[in-house]
């Protein structure tokens, strides 16, 4: 094997898949990059055997061939480079990389020690904004499990429908303790949606087609979108040269709409940016550990928070807002709240609920009185 690229395209290659390579005792390879050359394309890829993600960019290529060397150091180095022309080429057990002044042997592996990669086909195709689908899993993401002792819950469900009309992706994550999801429209359906698709897909996964997104800090002309394609047991994600392949979790996730009324006792509007720096000063007097504040509704009153701390001292405030319904009041774990309200983007927010025992739904307030997010919080049961 024998080509040479530009440093850029080298650092964008191995900046892409290097990261989800790492040592493993039984298996050293995996901690490796497997490196392609084929034509006028070089290829890079790596795998956990959970996660595969594979990146192509452009070179000239001498000799066809591939070649296998540890990913995070390559990374490392290539990084490091002045930004002129790359020369590398392998002779069967190390690779010699070659740049102005710089030059290096790294010790490596044969490629056909290097995992297979899944391929995955699919009649169907989902395209969904860049933009916006990074914008979704960043207000979802936060509440997915933090451990993998329920997995069903320790990823984000995906679920793509068209039954509203026009197909849209629903994102939805939760630890049981809240629970956040998010609507994106389907840009374009390559294919038939004939009945909806639901996976679940580590956090990790989704953590890592973000970070691969945020490589490319500008769109690529002639790149529709992110390209999500499903099949039994795997995700495939495209976009641009770079492809990643993930397994999904097996198991059932949670009926979750089931815990949204369709009706509530009592609705309440209120200023997003009163309403945390309220949450906030709040905060600073409520119990280590159960981090709880209180809220109390009235119709015409103003929406009152109060907590207090044997230690420290207590807080009360009072804040504008409009209240509608029945007398209520709820008691909450003031960090989950405030992940939820944080998310929110509009100047309102609407919280509903029916009792201090029951969930607490917050939403955006807009005009046309539609919504694409929503946020559950559990109350602390007294």
């Amino acid at each position: 094997m024998k080509f040479s690229c530009t440093q850029e395209n080298l650092n964008i290659g191995l900046s892409v898949v290097s990261h989800i390579a790492n040592r493993n005792i039984n298996l050293p390879i995996l901690g490796n990059v497997l490196i392609k050359a084929e034509e006028s394309m070089l290829r890079f890829m790596s795998t956990n055997l959970e996660v595969a993600v594979s990146c192509a960019v452009r070179g000239k290529i001498e000799e066809g061939g591939e070649f296998t060397v540890p990913s995070r150091l390559f990374s490392d180095y290539a990084n490091l480079l002045p930004k002129e022309r790359v020369d590398v080429s392998d002779d069967g057990n190390s690779l010699s990389v070659s740049c102005g002044q710089y030059k290096t042997k790294l010790a490596g592996m044969p490629a056909s020690e290097f995992p297979l990669i899944p391929k995955v086909s699919s009649d169907t195709t989902f395209i969904v904004s860049v933009a916006d689908f990074r914008r979704a899993v960043s207000q979802v993401q936060f509440a997915v499990a933090p451990n993998e002792s329920r997995p069903e819950i320790s990823g984000v469900l995906f679920r793509f429908d068209a039954s509203s009309g026009s197909p849209l992706l629903t994102l939805a994550a939760t630890d049981s303790y809240r629970l956040a999801e998010r609507l994106v429209s389907i840009a374009e359906v390559q294919g038939s949606l004939e009945e909806a698709v639901s996976v679940i897909v580590p956090a990790r996964t989704v953590s890592e087609v973000v970070r691969i997104l945020g490589v490319f800090k500008d769109n690529i002309e002639g790149v529709s979108g992110l390209e999500i394609s499903v099949t039994d047991g795997q995700i495939k994600f495209l976009y641009n040269s770079v492809e990643l392949v993930s397994r999904t979790i097996e198991g059932k996730y949670p009926d979750y709409q089931q815990l949204i009324p369709d009706r509530f006792a009592t609705e309440i509007v209120v200023s997003r940016d009163e309403l945390v720096r309220a949450v906030k000063a709040s905060s600073l007097f409520s119990r280590s550990g159960l981090n709880d504040i209180h809220f109390n509704f009235v119709e015409d009153q103003p929406i009152k928070l109060n907590s207090m701390n044997s230690q420290t001292g207590e807080q009360s405030v009072e804040i504008d807002g409009d209240t509608s319904g029945q007398k209520n009041d709820i008691t909450v774990n003031f960090k989950y709240f405030l992940d939820g309200v944080g998310n929110i983007e509009a100047e309102r927010v609407l919280i509903q609920m029916n009792d201090g025992m029951s969930p607490c739904v917050l939403k955006p307030v807009t005009d046309d009185g539609r919504s694409d997010y929503l946020y559950i919080v559990m109350p602390i049961r007294q």
